[in-house]
């Protein structure tokens, strides 16, 4: 444990307040405390202190909270709390190639867009290229408005400088990475039923799916596409691991890649009935779009492991990864889904009513694009789970928007 971490805690907590107008970040504080020595097995054990600490130095002035930081400021190492974005490593002379990808459910919320200035952030610092990918290809889940409303919010944020992309719109592609991951015995069809599967999962044993030839696969995900073939829930294709069912977690054990869905699309209608997977689209678009850095929610560590399995397939480097915590307000709803369903409802007048949390409330209300990037800049990249009140995110949201 480090020697007077306490003390030490409230030096950067003090020094980080200071620097932005009385609001300490506890993301900020963890990563200086990283350079002292903690080991990422402490920090659980350590937030609450931490909170803590801000907690108090939140009621004090600037002033007050100076003159601290001047009885503490030795506390801290010459590697001093670092302050904007931390560097990101092996940057292309031609920039960095980032991303955001919202689910078609809807408009984007206050949490959304700082996310996506964080990459964008790294875009402007860097040079190079950001995407908004609208991931629709799950036909259940689609608002039909989403499409036209993450457009206008990715315009707003980045000042027309991020690229819209479309899941559905590149269906043929991801078709061709499934035929590829067959012909490279990297998938296979499987007929078993999800109660079979479990089983096979839980005793690491191989489906008989598994032992079919290259050709049986191919002609199996053509009975898949057509409509005179495999109904809905009769096949699916998974990713065949190279070391069999033995993976130590299980969630990694021939996970599925396509399921056929009969639901009509709100942008393709019926024109498929076999729809990609998260994992597959997702690997498919950030080969092809050559990112180099991602920086999504540490919720979506499987996947990213899954996905890198898809780029070893295809002999292609995996981007760099930064992972984000999450962050927890006592008192704001933060659910695209919920949102949509109370709008439906009369709750709300639209996705830019002025009680709303969503990007199109707060453009109504004149915020403008540079207060998201100093909020995304503030917060930083941080894998620390935060709770904090509305109140508080809002003020320091605010006087970046002043600025």
């Amino acid at each position: 444990m480090i020697k007077d971490l306490d003390k030490k805690i409230r030096a950067y907590a003090l020094k980080n307040a200071i620097h932005y107008e009385g609001k300490a970040n506890p993301g900020a504080i963890v990563s200086a405390l990283f350079n002292e020595g903690l080991e990422k097995s402490e920090v659980k054990g350590i937030m609450p202190n931490i909170q803590k600490i801000i907690k108090e130095i939140s009621k004090l002035s600037i002033d007050q909270q100076k003159k601290e930081f001047e009885k503490l400021k030795d506390q801290i190492s010459e590697r001093e709390i670092r302050e904007g974005l931390p560097e990101l490593p092996d940057v292309p002379k031609s920039g960095v190639v980032m991303r955001i990808a919202p689910s078609a459910s809807g408009a984007l919320h206050v949490m959304h867009g700082i996310n996506a200035c964080l990459s964008y952030n790294y875009v402007l610092k860097y040079g190079g290229k950001m995407y908004f990918r609208i991931e629709d290809t799950n036909p259940e889940n689609i608002d039909p408005k989403a499409y036209k409303l993450i457009e206008e919010d990715a315009n707003f944020l980045t000042k027309g400088k991020a690229k819209i992309i479309i899941q559905s719109d590149r269906m043929d592609l991801y078709y061709g990475y499934a035929v590829a991951l067959i012909e490279k015995k990297s998938a296979y069809v499987c007929i078993c039923s999800q109660e079979q599967f479990k089983k096979f999962s839980e005793q690491k044993k191989d489906c008989d799916c598994r032992k079919k030839s290259v050709k049986e696969n191919i002609l199996d995900w053509e009975k898949m596409i057509s409509k005179k073939g495999f109904k809905e829930g009769e096949a699916v294709l998974r990713f065949k691991f190279p070391g069999g069912m033995q993976h130590k977690n299980p969630a990694m054990r021939d996970f599925p890649l396509a399921r056929i869905n009969l639901t009509s699309h709100a942008r393709q209608k019926n024109k498929y009935r076999v729809w990609p997977l998260m994992n597959l689209c997702v690997a498919t678009d950030d080969i092809e779009m050559k990112m180099t850095h991602i920086i999504r929610g540490k919720d979506h560590r499987d996947n990213a492991e899954r996905q890198k399995m898809i780029f070893n397939v295809f002999n292609k480097k995996y981007p760099w990864i930064g992972f984000l915590g999450k962050y927890h307000f006592k008192d704001m709803e933060l659910s695209t889904s919920k949102f949509r369903k109370e709008i439906e409802e009369g709750k709300y007048s639209g996705w830019n009513d002025e009680k709303l949390p969503t990007i199109a409330s707060l453009k109504k209300r004149k915020y403008k694009p540079e207060a998201f990037w100093k909020m995304a800049e503030h917060i930083g990249l941080s894998e620390v789970d935060k709770t904090l009140e509305k109140k508080d995110f809002f003020e320091i949201l605010n006087k970046f928007n002043k600025e």
